[in-house]
């Protein structure tokens, strides 16, 4: 993928989608999300972005959690007939500090590295990505539904660098997310 400079910006953006949150006991978790954007990119008309993580997470207090997972990462460029996706691990940190009775501050920091694809104009170009996901947002419970609602900001910076040429691209995302995950044991 060239597009004249390797570093991709785009204007905040509004992310969306499903957050599942399931509680095997007081210490362990599995979580899984999955967010969505549709925008204008820098150098391009449009853009479609995928974001998924499915995580095991582990207590360590009352206030803080590690997790490790896998993660799927990709985005189209529909105008250019660019496609690229990697998958690969992740490994974090998440931190949930009380307000006020069911008001929370949510912040999480992780690391990934996926092993993905770029297709454009009918070649494949296999490339490695590693990077940063950073989250801040402010969370409400809603007990009766098992529900937490929250808003936030998330920012994402990875490099992408191709495996034949060693070719790299930096990418830098940021934008508000609003979720609303429902939890249950089992």
């Amino acid at each position: 993928m060239n597009t004249g400079n390797d570093t991709l910006k785009n204007d905040p953006q509004f992310f969306y989608g499903p957050l599942l949150s399931v509680k095997f006991n007081d210490d362990f978790n599995l979580t899984f999300v999955y967010l969505y954007a549709n925008y204008d990119l820098e150098y391009f008309n449009e853009m479609k972005r995928y974001d998924s993580d499915l995580a095991l997470n582990y207590r360590l207090n009352d206030y803080l959690k590690i997790f490790a997972g896998i993660k799927y990462l990709g985005f189209k460029l529909p105008s250019s007939d660019i496609e690229t996706y990697g998958y690969g691990p992740g490994l974090g940190l998440n931190a949930t500090f009380p307000i006020a009775d069911n008001l929370f501050l949510l912040g999480t920091l992780s690391g990934f590295y996926l092993w993905g694809k770029t297709k454009q104009s009918g070649q494949d170009e296999k490339d490695k990505t590693y990077g940063i996901n950073s989250t801040l947002s402010i969370a409400y419970y809603i007990a009766p539904a098992s529900t937490v609602i929250s808003l936030g900001g998330r920012f994402q910076y990875y490099k992408q660098v191709a495996d034949e040429g060693g070719q790299e691209f930096k990418h830098k995302f940021y934008g508000i997310t609003l979720s609303a995950t429902y939890s249950f044991n089992i």
